[in-house]
């Protein structure tokens, strides 16, 4: 069987630095972010609603359609 070495248990104080060093990590790369301006926010935001919405009226159409020719092919037959 080959040597299995044990993992060396961290101490609280290692995990501590690295809780800090990951934070400051996301920090700096949050910094780096391009971020939108607000008249960018409200167009991308709007042109997500619309997408949304046309969508699901294309869903609720296309159910529409299948539930009433399905009802006609029931009917038809019963």
């Amino acid at each position: 069987m080959a040597n299995v070495k044990k993992q060396e248990r961290t101490s609280l104080g290692d995990r501590w630095n690295n809780v800090k060093n990951y934070l400051r990590g996301v920090s700096n790369e949050l910094k780096k972010v391009n971020w939108p301006s607000r008249g960018q926010l409200v167009a991308y935001t709007g042109v997500v609603l619309l997408a949304v919405a046309l969508v699901a009226l294309m869903i609720w159409l296309f159910d529409s359609l299948v539930s009433w020719l399905l009802d006609a092919l029931f009917r038809a037959f019963t």
